[in-house]
């Protein structure tokens, strides 16, 4: 079973039932977490979830609470589903 962004939440395939209850407990504030984004040149930003689906999840730097301003101009980075280890939790 894996999560919104893709990451595995259990080894074994589980039933629908389970993986909705283990869903449930987990809940959804990872969403909300703030996460670092290693860039190919070997940097780490911090950033925010964006946007995330099967299509790619989209992270936006964030760095000194800049993602939450209203009209602010903060790079975006697209990712592939499921993320890749390059974005890890903060």
């Amino acid at each position: 079973m894996r999560d919104l962004l893709g990451r595995e939440v259990t080894a074994e395939p589980v039933g629908w039932l389970d993986a909705e209850e283990m869903l449930d407990r987990r809940g959804i504030g990872y969403l909300a977490d703030r996460y670092m984004l290693r860039l190919a040149d070997g940097s780490e930003r911090p950033v925010r979830i964006a946007e995330a689906g099967v299509r790619g999840v989209t992270v936006v730097a964030d760095e000194f609470g800049a993602a939450s301003a209203v009209g602010a101009a903060v790079d975006r980075f697209r990712l592939a589903f499921p993320v890749p280890p390059e974005l890890r939790p903060r």
